[in-house]
């Protein structure tokens, strides 16, 4: 299992359209939305790193949504990520895979 805690940032009026996309995700749960700033706090829950990048990248292209950054993260073992991680994982801004953890 992997969980992933994001901070989503959008305009203060688009808010709850954010809020509303963002729960219709599968694994998605918001859990902070403040209208004043524009910024919400979810979390992000898949049972691979495929899928939670997967994930990470609807939440990205969802309408209205002007960043979302990946503030924490944590894997229980998973053999996916000791075999090989996503190779479309360094094209993510702000994210890039340790050296050792890339395949040669």
């Amino acid at each position: 299992m992997n969980i992933s805690g994001i901070a989503v940032r959008t305009r203060p009026e688009s808010v709850e359209l954010v809020a509303q996309a963002l729960s219709a995700i599968e694994g998605v749960e918001v859990h902070a939305a403040d209208v004043g700033s524009g910024k919400l706090v979810v979390t992000l829950e898949a049972p691979t790193v495929g899928a939670e990048v997967e994930g990470f990248k609807r939440i990205r292209a969802l309408p209205h949504v002007i960043a979302a950054d990946l503030v924490q993260h944590y894997f229980e073992d998973d053999g996916e990520m000791i075999d090989a991680m996503p190779t479309d994982l360094d094209v993510l801004e702000g994210l890039s895979v340790p050296t050792e953890l890339k395949d040669h």
